[in-house]
């Protein structure tokens, strides 16, 4: 009878002998690639964009933002390329902004124009491509995640030549 109540016991030590060396080791927060966002474009004089970025951290760590470069797609037209600096701690499963001028192409001017005309009612699409680097916390090297984005632009009413992103 003691066999049988020894082999259960042995195994108890064990499982929690495991438990223990597993917890030895350093805690590794989960790491997820972000997503960039249009949160606003405002037209400037001289055709200028004004353009707000929305980095979110999809991550359960805090990550330190660096740079995105990529591609800003409007509507079936060709793209332009986007290139900022960044430079902003986000927590994990926060949002921040980031701002860039852009100078785009006639045909997006003329297709923003349009979108103005129609109101409020008018939506026009945009896709984002891209890479951003940050840095995630306890960690020493920067990462690369490739960022994929679509959305819709819609004029804010009241205020002219403004768009936001829902």
């Amino acid at each position: 009878m003691t066999s049988i109540v020894r082999r259960p016991l042995i195994r108890s030590a064990l499982l929690a002998g495991v438990a223990l060396l597993a917890a030895c080791g350093p805690a590794r927060k989960s790491v997820f690639p972000p997503s960039v966002t249009l949160q606003e474009v405002t037209a400037k004089p001289g055709g200028v964009w004004h353009m707000t970025l929305r980095i979110r951290n999809n991550s359960y760590a805090g990550m330190s933002f660096e740079t995105f470069q990529g591609t800003l797609r409007v509507g079936e037209l060709g793209g332009v390329l986007l290139d900022a600096k960044i430079d902003q701690d986000i927590p994990s499963f926060a949002a921040d902004v980031a701002t860039i001028d852009l100078l785009p192409t006639a045909e997006m001017s003329k297709a923003l124009a349009e979108l103005a005309a129609k109101g409020s009612s008018g939506a026009l699409p945009y896709s984002i491509d891209g890479r951003v680097s940050a840095t995630p916390e306890k960690e020493d090297a920067s990462r690369s995640f490739p960022v994929h984005g679509k959305n819709w632009l819609s004029p804010v009413p009241g205020i002219p030549d403004t768009y936001r992103s829902p």
